[in-house]
């Protein structure tokens, strides 16, 4: 149902959530296993929505542009592939025009409960989540133990 630029774009906004971190570009891509270039796309798309900021500099970077309490998933997909409603008739039937059929109905309402969720969900509350599998990060068996790796 998301496109592979939506979740290249939660990727990018997961990892760019620790705290006084400036990622670059590069580092950003290693982190979230997104191609570099795509990645330079998709953070264009995010900056234009005022979500992530570019710092210039020997220290500089890529960082949210707000808290990640204040970022919902939704301005994340808006920002890179907005969810399209259905408004009228998709297969552009006059009899229907605005009174969706009943398939084309169901489906938008299937639409309108994935924005809610998406809406109502935070950046901070999916990172929040008591989950032992953290975004981001790899769990490998080696030797009978399990070792988390960060990639940070």
């Amino acid at each position: 149902m998301l496109s592979q630029t939506v979740e290249y774009a939660l990727r990018a906004v997961v990892a760019l959530a620790e705290p006084d971190t400036a990622w670059t570009a590069h580092a950003l891509a290693a982190k979230t296993q997104v191609p570099a270039s795509y990645l330079s796309k998709v953070l264009q798309s995010l900056a234009k929505a005022d979500l992530v900021l570019a710092q210039r500099g020997r220290n500089g970077g890529f960082i949210l542009a707000k808290p990640t309490s204040a970022i919902t998933v939704l301005e994340v997909v808006n920002a890179v592939e907005p969810i399209e409603r259905i408004q009228t008739c998709p297969l552009g039937l006059a009899a229907h025009g605005v009174r969706l059929c009943s398939l084309h109905r169901k489906l938008d309402d299937a639409y309108a409960m994935v924005e809610r969720a998406f809406a109502t969900t935070t950046i901070a509350s999916i990172l929040a989540e008591p989950n032992p599998a953290r975004p981001l990060c790899a769990q490998q068996e080696k030797g009978g133990s399990l070792n988390v790796l960060h990639a940070h």
